[in-house]
């Protein structure tokens, strides 16, 4: 276990990730942050307990890492008035949601601007409930070189309506989703290997949103992408955390994918996600 000045890290079982503690993210000063963002950008991944954040401390801690594109996200299966959302309601797009991030992907590569970063807190968890990340730099590293030299200046689109449809979620004038990312008109075009703008370290970019090649046949960019996938998401390239209420968890959107855990629908869950804006310069669309 590592220790600074300000908290304790201990790396994680696995090519990524570890977990912080002795520290108080609402009350980091900026040395602090400087030295814990330093971390983060080593490990990737951040698992801080015990934090019970308030959601202005959520999304004031959230924008120390850069302007957000989701201030303040609640991902619940409890409507407005506390009820549960009947979770077999097959009229229900939110449920759809749900079922469609229990695929590994990582956020917003349908949109624009990929995201960079995103910040998990947990307010109310069935018991054991798991959220899984994939370290897609080791993934890359794990490629032969004739494998990397297959995936090298590919590109792939990336669709919400598309990888919604497999989950029988189309957007409709009726739809009680918000409609975030299903609007998007034309699937940007994302390179399949990623160059981390702050490491320059590389990583697979692919994922539950990713299609089409932009070279061969729709089947075959499936397979191919399914391929990648299969080998890409495992140990030690994989880590499933079990979250608690009051965990706070921070991943590098450029580097890991994750996907939710399933859980029993009729048993609440509360987390509130904020979302860290890419950069536009190297989160943007793929030029051709």
């Amino acid at each position: 276990m590592a220790v600074s000045p300000d908290f304790e890290v201990e790396r994680l079982p696995a090519t990524f990730g570890a977990v912080v503690r002795d520290v108080k993210l609402s009350a980091l000063s900026d040395d602090a942050f400087d030295a814990f963002y330093a971390c983060w950008l080593d490990h990737g991944l951040l698992i801080v307990p015990d934090q019970f954040l308030t959601e202005a401390e959520q999304i004031a801690f959230a924008q120390r890492f850069g302007p957000l594109e989701i201030e303040l996200g609640v991902l619940t299966n409890l409507l407005p008035d506390g009820s549960l959302r009947p979770c077999d309601d097959e009229a229900d797009d939110m449920v759809k949601v749900f079922r469609g991030n229990m695929a590994w992907h990582q956020d917003s590569t349908y949109m624009p601007v990929q995201a960079k970063a995103a910040v998990f807190s947990a307010v109310t968890v069935p018991d054991g409930y798991v959220t899984e990340f994939a370290d897609m730099e080791a993934a890359y590293d794990a490629l032969d070189p004739g494998e990397r030299r297959s995936v090298d200046g590919l590109s792939a689109y990336h669709s919400l309506v598309r990888s919604q449809a497999k989950v029988g979620h189309v957007q409709t004038a009726a739809s009680n989703y918000d409609g975030y990312g299903m609007d998007v008109a034309e699937p940007p075009l994302r390179p399949l290997v990623k160059c981390h703008p702050e490491t320059g370290r590389k990583s697979l970019s692919i994922g539950r949103h990713a299609f089409a090649l932009d070279e061969g046949d729709e089947a075959a960019s499936e397979a191919m992408l399914n391929r990648l996938r299969d080998v890409a998401c495992r140990a030690p390239r994989t880590w499933a955390h079990i979250w608690s209420p009051g965990d706070v968890v921070i991943w590098d959107n450029r580097r890991l994918m994750h996907r939710a855990g399933p859980w029993d629908m009729t048993i609440p869950r509360v987390m509130w996600h904020s979302r860290i804006a890419g950069d536009p310069a190297s989160e943007g669309v793929a030029t051709v």
